[in-house]
């Protein structure tokens, strides 16, 4: 470092990100001790109004920033070297409750990580803690019996989405420089949409979930559609963590290896992209199909080729409909009492469905690069607290539309397991965040963060 150059600000290294972090500890700008006491400061002096982080660990993260600083004088290279971050408290940690926000698992502590935690801790991250979740992580709000309800950093009568909605916060707020999250219905991309920073929902089976299961539980990774993935201040920390996470896990690592292509495209002139702004089963507000239509512009006079229409698009609503339906009947196998009505010759059909539904979605990525459309129909929305989904109603530009409904815009991508990744777009009238949500081909998780990437630079 130049005598010239002054130090950098520890909080401002964790408002730029990840990479930013690690790669200041890694030239000795600056110690990871301090971006993990900077973090612990901004929590301290923030997280009252917000309640974005559910638990806190300290004392340990200092231990781990400690260990980083150490391994810096080692010589060690490690790409999340100090990066102060918290994941999502679903996730298994060790020495720390896992409840999923269930008053009956208040005590539950797990006997060892989550795979995904192994692999933060291996890569040189300090976890600070745990963020907060929607109970039973089965809500676009993050509000729950144990640890209460997380408030938007720009505006505490909405939400800041769910089920990560703790760690988006905590994000944008500029507690945090990476977080780690998890989707079934959107539960990282909405929140990443609220709250204005970014979210991959990565190709279903390349990251392991091992270790993110219901309470007191553990299964096999099997052919389920929930998958983990990073909520960042930037698209590149998407890449990074992506690094750091995707892989085989036990017993798949025996017998293969991830290797994801590169990215289809480094120019935004040279991606050919669907556009939709409407879908049949899901309302979407003015602002949000204004911000869609203004970036389709965007990239059209970026010399992209750019459609709003394609007959090679499936049934949305059907896609929709049987996505509900096999989520419902794939949780209620954990689930203590629950039931289902489908008997197996309808499961087999199901899935049997899914199955082609991958083949059409492999067509149409033939013809485009990727699908461009809502993660949500509108901003932030102002807290709810009916528990009953079916009478819910949520308020689209003065109209009451069915609030289950918004998952339409999640299950295109989630259902045949598709990578996702939204980025910030645009304000609305009120000034909250509007977010973009990019679909890509099966496996092809670079290039839809490749185009978040490249539209914060255009």
């Amino acid at each position: 470092m130049s005598i010239d150059s002054p130090a950098p600000r520890p909080e401002d290294l964790i408002a730029a990100g990840a990479a930013a972090c690690a790669g200041a500890v890694q030239q000795g700008r600056v110690t990871a001790l301090a971006l993990c006491d900077a973090a612990i400061d901004r929590i301290e002096s923030t997280d009252a109004q917000l309640h974005a982080i559910a638990l806190r660990d300290f004392d340990r993260a200092r231990e781990q920033a400690r260990a980083a600083d150490a391994a810096r004088a080692q010589g060690r290279r490690l790409p999340l070297l100090g990066v102060p971050m918290t994941v999502k408290e679903s996730f298994n940690v060790v020495g720390l409750p896992t409840s999923w926000g269930l008053p009956p698992f208040r005590d539950f502590r797990p006997a060892r990580d989550a795979v995904a935690v192994q692999r933060l801790k291996a890569a040189g991250a300090v976890i600070l803690g745990k963020s907060n979740v929607a109970m039973a992580l089965g809500d676009w709000q993050s509000a729950n019996p144990i640890y209460g309800r997380t408030v938007h950093p720009l505006d505490a009568t909405r939400t800041p989405g769910g089920s990560s909605g703790g760690g988006a916060a905590a994000l944008a707020a500029g507690m945090v420089a990476l977080e780690l999250g998890s989707d079934l219905f959107g539960s990282l991309r909405v929140p990443a949409h609220f709250c204005g920073v970014y979210g991959h929902k990565p190709t279903v089976g390349i990251l392991p979930t091992r270790g993110h299961d219901f309470p007191g539980t553990e299964l096999e990774p099997g052919d389920r559609p929930g998958v983990v993935g990073p909520l960042a201040r930037n698209a590149h920390d998407l890449d990074l963590a992506l690094d750091v996470l995707a892989g085989a896990d036990v017993p798949d690592a025996i017998g293969w290896q991830l290797r994801l292509p590169p990215a289809r495209h480094d120019k935004l002139r040279d991606f050919r992209v669907l556009v939709l702004a409407e879908h049949p089963a899901a309302a979407c507000g003015q602002a949000m199909r204004a911000a869609i239509e203004a970036l389709a512009g965007r990239l059209e006079g970026a010399g992209a080729r750019v459609a709003r229409q394609s007959d090679l698009l499936p049934d949305l609503q059907a896609l929709s409909t049987d996505y509900v339906a096999f989520v419902n009947t794939a949780l209620s196998v954990h689930q203590p009492g629950a039931s289902t009505p489908m008997n197996a010759h309808d499961w087999i059909r199901l899935v049997g469905r899914r199955d082609a539904l991958r083949l059409q979605w492999r067509a149409l990525f033939t013809e485009f690069d990727v699908l461009l459309c809502p993660p949500f129909g509108c901003a932030a929305f102002a807290h709810l607290n009916s528990d009953d989904w079916e009478a819910r109603q949520l308020q689209i530009d003065g109209q009451a539309t069915p609030f289950g409904a918004q998952g339409a815009w999640s299950t295109m991508a989630s259902f045949a397991g598709l990578p996702a990744t939204v980025a910030p777009l645009a304000r609305d009238a009120d000034g909250l965040p509007l977010g973009v949500q990019i679909i890509g081909p099966w496996l092809e998780d670079r290039t839809t963060i490749a185009l978040a990437r490249l539209l914060a630079t255009a």
